[in-house]
C-alpha cells in the first residue's frame, strides 16, 4: 500500500498567514475610546511649556491666577507669585482661560466705547 502525499494549496496557506497577521496587527493597535481625544493633555502641556498666565474660575465662583506647573489625570498645580501654590482638582474647575485674552478684550472694549469731545 502506497501513501499518497497531500500538498496544501499555496493560496490557502498565504491567505491563512495574511489573516493571522491582520489579527495580530489589530490586537496591537488599541484605539483610544472616542471620548478621549487628548486635547486636554495637549492644552495643558502647551500652557505649561510657555508658562502662560492663566485664570482659573472654580465651581464656587472664586478666581485664582497663576501658571500651570504640572498636571495629572485628576488635578493640576497652579504656581502663583506672592501667594502659596495651589493644587486644584479638575472637577472643581468651572473654566479656565489665558489672562492675555482678558487683557485684549478689555483693550478692544475700550477702543469701541465712544469718546467724549469738548
Amino acid at each position: 500500500m502506497q501513501r499518497k502525499l497531500i500538498r496544501p494549496d499555496l493560496s490557502e496557506v498565504k491567505e491563512k498567514m495574511t489573516r493571522e497577521a491582520k489579527e495580530k496587527e489589530a490586537a496591537k493597535k488599541k484605539m483610544p475610546p472616542p471620548t478621549d481625544t487628548h486635547a486636554e493633555n495637549y492644552y495643558f502641556l502647551k500652557q505649561m511649556n510657555k508658562r502662560t498666565p492663566m485664570a482659573v474660575v472654580l465651581a464656587d465662583g472664586e478666581r485664582v491666577e497663576g501658571y500651570i506647573e504640572w498636571y495629572d489625570r485628576n488635578c493640576f498645580k497652579l504656581n502663583r507669585e506672592g501667594a502659596p501654590n495651589l493644587l486644584i482638582y479638575k472637577r472643581q474647575v468651572k473654566y479656565l482661560f489665558k489672562l492675555e485674552q482678558e487683557e485684549k478684550q478689555e483693550e478692544a472694549e475700550g477702543e469701541n466705547t465712544p469718546r467724549k469731545t469738548k
